[in-house]
């Protein structure tokens, strides 16, 4: 996807307008089958994302190749108020 871009430069890996190594705070809140809540390091990971994006994992291969479950993730940004993409 378009959406996984590698800056040679820095050597930094973003999805979705957040750095990886952020996002994978959010991982333990969306695998199963006991996810614990979602931490402060999560939020902010989120908060600076392009939910739209993000969304457009919802129905890929990508989440469940990673053990993640993309209903649990998709959930993860209104355990915070952030706002969802209108199409996720």
């Amino acid at each position: 996807m378009v959406a996984v871009i590698f800056n040679e430069t820095l050597g930094t890996q973003t999805i979705c307008n957040v750095l990886l190594s952020c996002l994978i705070a959010c991982k333990p809140v969306a695998t199963p089958p006991n996810p614990p809540p979602p931490t402060a390091n999560c939020c902010s990971a989120l908060s600076q994302a392009d939910m739209g994006c993000l969304c457009s994992y919802k129905n890929s291969n990508i989440l469940p190749s990673l053990e993640i479950d993309p209903n649990l993730a998709m959930q993860i940004p209104t355990k915070f108020n952030l706002p969802q993409s209108a199409s996720c």
